[in-house]
């Protein structure tokens, strides 16, 4: 066993790469995207996060990236505050923290701590995958087939490895009934600041509109909504109406927000969805992260499984082979399922919660969202959110997360 093919250069694939790098293992990772993706909205540096980043060695060039942060408020169309949740609440496991950092940066440090048995082939995907012998043929779409001792599937929620070996995408997708798109606003000296808060607005009709801190000069956007079916992933003219349609007239900041989106190089849409599967290998293909699990946005703790699964899968590997490939793979998802089960469970009314569908309820929303920061519900509460992220065999009850 020393010839391992990861699919997907994303948070799961390349700490998994630098971790079987590390062991000895021959790692060749592809990517369909040209170059190393960017965007995504900020991801947390606490609990499991933080430290499968401390293993790694990338905790301290991690926590020298985070964003400056003061807190998430809900605000109304005239950007008045309905309800404000600053990083100290809860003892600092409130919604947002003081220590975040955004997605591209983490991916960035991940991809440059691989190893040099490490080659990364951008631009190029898998068409085939057969068993050969003790190992795997793969087909790529651009270069000569080559064999494998192992094949991961790192490719997210609409995994190409799960769609030729496990079947179908709708064989495993629950969809949670919202969207969600997300791209940058690069400011200019118009643009209104922030102060470092994360501004939501909640519109009837389970619509989201979002702003909040990124690098400097910029701003991460966020805009959610209900929908049954997304136009095709080549139709940007589509996907841009639809987002015009469904918040024309929503005040605030939207008109400029929207214009946002068409001039954004990482504008992405996709909807919030959950994957959920029986086995996550068959012979020597296994899938990692949302390939496997995807929990959704709206759990809190996407990256932090992703994380925790490939360090989990890399010490499964290295306790069991060469002689037991099964039974390692076995005990990498005996590890992980009981993690992402409770992940995957979110509270009934999770999403109406997030996304309420009437004036009324984002009232109440909101009215819930400063009546657990007072007295003793803010006291019991901190005593028991936990650390937030962490993943742990018995997940501890934390607030509502904000789906980053």
């Amino acid at each position: 066993m020393s010839k391992v093919l990861i699919v997907g250069a994303g948070i799961a694939g390349d700490a998994l790469a630098v971790l079987l790098d590390r062991s000895g293992w021959e790692v060749d990772v592809v990517e369909i995207a040209p170059a190393l993706r960017a965007g995504g909205q900020t991801v947390d540096l606490r609990g499991d996060s933080r430290e499968v980043l401390q293993r790694l060695g990338l905790l301290e060039a991690a926590l020298d990236a985070t964003v400056e942060q003061r807190g998430l408020a809900w605000i109304d169309a005239d950007e008045r505050r309905r309800a404000e949740m600053p990083v100290e609440a809860f003892g600092g496991a409130g919604f947002v923290s003081s220590e975040e950092l955004l997605r591209t940066d983490l991916a960035r440090l991940l991809h440059g701590a691989v190893g040099p048995r490490t080659t990364h082939r951008f631009g190029d995907t898998i068409v085939g995958l057969a068993e050969a012998g003790e190992g795997v043929a793969v087909e790529f779409r651009e270069r000569p087939p080559e064999v494998y001792d192992l094949v991961v599937g790192a490719d997210g929620a609409h995994s190409r490895v799960r769609r030729l070996v496990f079947g179908p995408e709708e064989a495993f997708r629950r969809p949670l009934g919202l969207a969600h798109a997300w791209y940058t606003l690069r400011e200019t000296p118009t643009t209104p600041g922030l102060d470092g808060w994360f501004l939501m607005l909640n519109l009837p009709g389970s619509r989201v509109v979002e702003a909040r801190p990124g690098h400097p000069g910029e701003q991460e956007v966020g805009l959610t909504f209900p929908v049954d079916v997304l136009p095709p992933r080549d139709d940007a003219e589509a996907r841009f109406a639809l987002l015009e349609r469904t918040f024309a007239g929503a005040g605030w900041r939207t008109a400029e927000l929207l214009a946002a989106a068409r001039a954004a190089d990482d504008f992405a849409l996709d909807t919030y969805d959950q994957i959920r599967m029986d086995a996550w290998s068959r012979g020597r293909v296994v899938l990692l992260g949302d390939s496997a699990w995807c929990a959704s946005p709206l759990s809190g703790l996407g990256t932090a499984l992703a994380l925790r699964g490939a360090a989990t899968l890399a010490d499964a590997l290295g306790a069991r082979l060469p002689d037991d490939v099964a039974g390692a793979l076995a005990a990498y998802e005996s590890a992980m399922r009981p993690v992402t089960v409770r992940a995957q469970a979110m509270y009934p009314g999770r999403v109406r919660s997030f996304a309420p569908r009437t004036r009324l309820g984002i009232a109440a929303m909101t009215g819930v969202m400063r009546l657990v920061q007072r007295g003793p519900v803010a006291t019991f509460l901190t005593r028991h959110v936990g650390d937030y992220g962490q993943a742990p065999e018995a997940a501890p009850t934390r607030p509502v997360t904000t789906g980053r």
